[in-house]
């Protein structure tokens, strides 16, 4: 399981709670006493990583964080049961938002909106578009169509192969003519596959 990390950061009452409890919280707390010393700190995952300031969250653009990574409360004081619940619910977010999108060459693949970007455009797909491209970027192999209809769809070798050629030339005319490009899907005499 990995861990997800507070950064509190010129906050040294809120850490000592904290640290107080930290056998009983479901993430690490990490102090840092002012924004210098965050900033120069190295290797933090945006996907694994909510900062708690008093600072406005634009004195951290420097790291790879955005908005969902920071925690501000303007109703203070809270009980800590309620900081806690807050601070659970920011990190299920970040955890939620940074898995639905991979990266597949050059390429972001948002699985929770079935949208694929890049250079600011964007495609909407189908659940089976999605399942093709993510079976074949996985895999990093050429597959037979007898291969994506078992894997794919389920059907046994003996099946019309019609479907999967169909269901691959659409995505691939999809592609080209939003993105122009012809080469996400590869086709080779032992089958499909992206690179």
């Amino acid at each position: 399981m990995i861990i997800q990390n507070i950064f509190i950061i010129n906050l040294n009452s809120l850490y000592e709670i904290f640290d107080e409890i930290k056998d009983n919280l479901p993430f690490k707390i990490v102090k840092y006493n002012d924004e210098e010393d965050f900033i120069k700190a190295s290797n933090l995952d945006p996907k694994n990583s909510l900062f708690i300031s008093k600072s406005n969250e634009k004195v951290f653009i420097k790291k790879p964080f955005d908005k969902k990574n920071f925690l501000s409360f303007d109703n203070l004081p809270l009980q800590i049961d309620k900081l806690i619940e807050i601070i659970n619910i920011q990190l299920i977010k970040l955890r939620f938002n940074y898995q639905s999108k991979i990266n597949i060459k050059g390429y972001e693949l948002n699985l929770n909106a079935k949208f694929f970007f890049k250079d600011g455009l964007n495609l909407k797909l189908t659940e089976k578009e999605i399942e093709i491209i993510l079976y074949l970027h996985k895999t990093k192999t050429k597959h037979k169509v007898s291969d994506l209809q078992k894997n794919i769809w389920g059907y046994s070798s003996d099946m019309e192969t019609h479907t999967v050629e169909t269901h691959i030339y659409r995505l691939r005319k999809k592609i080209s003519n939003k993105f122009d490009d012809t080469n996400f899907i590869l086709s080779h005499k032992k089958g499909y596959f992206i690179e």
